[in-house]
């Protein structure tokens, strides 16, 4: 039929459509420029594969599914069968669509609709996304695929299958994963893993032969999941290295895989991980996989960043308003509520600068520990006998938002919806799950449950004159997640989306944060219906640099809840200073975690004017672009954030523990450009860190900093003072002239 070349932003994709089975990618990275049509013929040819010695008699392709029939014995792109039959497939290509989008309207000047194209070979090159619409069908195996692919202005690339049963007989789909090729550059993967309050921890390797396969099976993302799995070319860094990346955008059970082959094939992909027999299709049926968000970057992990923050930030329902900072009061009261204290917290969050106010845990009924009450979504008579609106006013009229803390989807056995209700449940046939934290889940693909749900958080929003915010949590992993004796994540995933979505119609001013005990329930799908997610429940500052530093390595700050908490923090009992605390918390949506009731009036006005610097520097913040320094010295952490124009930038310097070298080296400021002066200082008004030295470095002595080119800084820095461990040093930066 055609070859293909989309190109947007710095990305090329080469799609060879010629038939007859499916399509194959023939190149898939960097921008390859403007080709002439008569040179894609010859580009494809150039990337077959030979035939060698026992193997196949023609050279072997990897397609956007791969299969059997065509000779890959890898992992396959689709597992099922009907009744044991039907269990291998050989596609063919029955049409192809192709869209270039015109940019839209408010985003782009000069929109217009999208424009149809054709023809034998095509080079796409727009301002707006492309979209590829394959079709193929398998008449044997009574099956047709839908792939669909879309390559966004910023480079970004998504991709789906769509998979219709059109036998007379039930068909069980048991694997459909999208894949994308990966050049044999690429020798080394990396990923993320973690646990509770230690989420995002990266791991890399060497990229062997084999399939080294992430599997998420909690029932939501998980504390564990992969954001990114990247693979790239050797030592590839923040600052550096060619790399590709892919993203299951999926909250439920998800599969990421990179597979390399002896035969030369080297490949990323990821999808829905099913259970046996959730998803049986019906005559007619049709199943359709996550989104697979596909980024490449010729300018190390921070390209992949720029692009992934970039094109999150062009969503229509990306938070446009200030983002309110904002204090929780889980660590001041946890479930002790009582209106005086929590209306004298307000009022020192007022003084402090705070902008949202959060009740969390607690309100409802027979909730005066985390053993009882969750599912019973009515305010608690006993403990607030004039129910909430006393102090959402109070809130209020300090100029400040009213948000209220949810966990919608748990249910804990001691609770009247339980005993009225114990078919509402995801479980076994014949059993319950184990109990974490004292709870159960319900089965929100139960019509019933669900309708009450919906109903009683609609209920809260509506009664209450002033809930701007819903703090949703999600505090266990759905195990054992049946539903009518079937497996549920599919069915409860797609529930809680639906669930979102109609809240979201019913209350649009209401912003929803996804907090799954911290940082369980991060992926882009959630990310469609919330406003920000909540990176962990650790709050220290330490740990914090870590999981923020990898958090951002999908989603821009703006969408990452960082608070300052305690002074001890209450998951690890380290003990750190109010400016450690405060620069770590500066970079993201930033809020308080802290009892500042018992604060002394010179820590509040340590705070106040922290929080005043955010909202100073907020702007750029939450708009430049993200910047992580590759230091030689693991003791040293740094990163910062570049407006786009490059006139102004924001650095924290960190120093995580002590060093081999008496003196860390200097430290490199990237994103500046190069060719323009700039001021480095400290801000003003702030307490100093704690150093251990006899004189600081001679630039930092003077209340001017020092002035230099965006090419010194980038590539000579600057030399840090020796900072006490579990300490920071914050600069900004300023172009002159």
């Amino acid at each position: 039929m055609t070859i293909l070349h989309l190109r947007r932003a710095r990305t090329s994709l080469v799609l060879d459509a010629r038939g007859p089975g499916l399509p194959r990618v023939v190149h898939w990275g960097a921008d390859l420029g403007p080709l002439p049509a008569d040179e894609l013929p010859a580009l494809v040819d150039a990337t077959i594969a030979p035939v060698v010695p026992s193997s196949f008699d023609a050279p072997t392709v990897l397609s956007l599914l791969p299969e059997s029939s065509a000779g890959w014995s890898g992992r396959p792109g689709l597992a099922g069968h009907r009744d044991g039959r039907d269990w291998s497939t050989a596609f063919r290509l029955d049409g192809l669509d192709v869209v270039d989008v015109a940019p839209e309207p408010s985003r782009v000047a000069g929109g217009g609709e999208a424009v149809r194209v054709s023809g034998a070979e095509r080079d796409l090159d727009g301002a707006g996304a492309a979209r590829v619409t394959v079709r193929a069908a398998d008449p044997g195996a009574g099956l047709t695929l839908t792939v669909e692919l879309t390559l966004d202005p910023t480079g970004l690339l998504m991709l789906r299958h769509r998979l219709r049963n059109d036998g007379d007989r039930p068909y069980e789909v048991r694997d459909l994963t999208p894949v994308l090729p990966v050049p044999a550059v690429a020798t080394e993967l990396l990923d993320l893993t973690g646990r509770w309050c230690r989420e995002r921890a990266p791991q890399r390797h060497p990229w062997s032969m084999g399939a080294w396969v992430r599997e998420g099976r909690h029932g939501r993302t998980g504390h564990d999941a992969t954001l990114l799995l990247v693979a790239g070319t050797p030592g590839f860094c923040f600052g550096h290295g060619e790399v590709w990346a892919v993203h299951t955008a999926w909250s439920g059970d998800h599969v990421t895989v990179a597979e390399r082959r002896p035969t030369g094939e080297s490949a990323l992909g990821g999808g829905e991980l099913l259970t046996p027999g959730e998803i049986v299709l019906a005559p007619g049926a049709e199943y359709a996989t996550p989104l697979l968000y596909a980024v490449h970057s010729t300018d190390g992990l921070d390209g992949l960043s720029d692009v992934l923050h970039t094109h999150l930030r062009a969503r229509p329902q990306h938070p446009r308003a200030p983002r309110p900072v904002t204090l929780n009061v889980w660590e001041a009261v946890y479930f002790d509520h009582d209106l005086d204290r929590l209306r004298d917290l307000a009022d020192r969050a007022a003084e402090v600068g705070v902008e949202r106010y959060v009740l969390d845990d607690g309100w409802f009924r027979g909730r005066r520990h985390d053993r009882a009450g969750l599912g019973d979504w009515w305010v608690d008579d006993d403990v607030w006998p004039d129910g909430l609106q006393p102090l959402i006013d109070h809130v209020r009229g300090h100029g400040m938002q009213f948000g209220l803390w949810v966990e919608p989807e748990m249910v804990n056995p001691d609770s009247d919806l339980f005993r009225a209700h114990p078919d509402w449940l995801l479980q076994a046939p014949g059993r319950l799950p184990p109990e974490w934290r004292h709870q159960q889940v319900l089965d929100l693909a139960h019509p019933d449950a669900y309708a009450h749900l919906l109903g009683r958080l609609d209920a809260v929003l509506t009664e209450h004159d002033g809930i701007a915010y819903l703090k949703w949590d999600h505090n266990r992993d759905l195990t054992e997640a049946g539903h009518g004796g079937r497996p549920g994540v599919h069915a409860q995933t797609v529930a809680v989306y639906r669930l979102l979505d109609e809240l979201r119609v019913r209350h649009p001013a209401v912003e929803i944060e996804s907090c799954s005990s911290g940082g369980a329930r991060v992926d882009l799908e959630i990310l469609r219906r919330t406003d920000r997610v909540w990176a962990s429940d650790c709050n220290d500052a330490l740990e914090r640099l870590s999981i923020q530093r990898w958090t951002g390595l999908l989603l821009p700050p703006e969408l990452v809840g960082t608070h300052i908490g305690p002074e001890r923090s209450h998951t690890t009992h380290r003990v750190h200073d109010l400016g450690f605390r405060a620069v770590t918390a500066l970079f993201g949506h930033h809020g308080i975690e802290w009892d500042i009731s018992g604060i002394t009036a010179a820590e509040r006005g340590q705070l106040a004017a922290w929080v005043a610097l955010h909202k100073r520097l907020r702007p750029l913040l939450h708009g430049g672009r993200v910047v992580r320094v590759d230091h030689p010295d693991p003791a040293v952490q740094a990163h910062g954030v570049v407006a786009h124009d490059r006139s102004h930038a924001v650095y924290a310097i960190s120093r995580l523990t002590t060093s081999v070298a008496q003196v860390p080296g200097p430290v490199r400021l990237p994103g500046l450009d190069p060719a323009r002066r700039y001021r480095v200082r400290p801000p003003a008004g702030l307490p100093e860190p704690a150093v251990l030295e006899l004189t600081p470095p001679a630039w930092l002595a003077s209340a001017d900093g020092v002035t230099l080119g965006g090419s010194v800084l980038a590539s000579v820095g600057l030399q840090l003072p020796a900072l006490h461990p579990e300490q920071a040093l914050l600069l900004e930066v300023t172009a002159v002239g």
